[in-house]
């Protein structure tokens, strides 16, 4: 009798379609994590999936500024990533002054399920 319920088991689950639920994973970035740019104009990032745009998007924020030692992080506000395929991104109003930013990244695919991270870059 286990015999045959484990049978039908496998039968029912090799015939019900398989759905793959998986969280878009970063694969590029401009700027990259953990580098040095002159005066980017635009951020672009690359995932492993087409991006739902509604729930899609990311913050950039400036942690550390020349001549201030005690400076607060400050948001950079003004901008508005686009997800288009698997590409999020923005074309900055101006070139990013000098300083260190940190970009906190949202992203689902079709089925919503929403992954996130964050990578520092600096502009000299």
């Amino acid at each position: 009798m286990r015999i045959s319920a484990l049978a039908a088991a496998i039968v029912l689950a090799a015939s019900c379609p398989s759905i793959a639920f998986a969280r878009p994973a970063l694969l590029a970035a401009t700027p990259s994590a953990e580098t040095a740019v002159t005066k980017p104009t635009s951020i672009t990032l690359t995932f492993s999936e087409d991006l739902a745009a509604a729930v899609s998007g990311f913050d950039l924020v400036m942690t550390a500024m020349p001549g201030m030692t005690h400076h607060e992080p400050m948001p950079i506000k003004g901008i508005t990533p686009t997800a288009e395929g698997r590409k999020l991104t923005v074309a900055l109003p101006r070139p990013l002054p000098t300083g260190t930013y940190r970009l906190d990244w949202h992203a689902a695919g079709a089925d919503r399920d929403r992954a996130e991270g964050s990578y520092s870059f600096t502009v000299r």
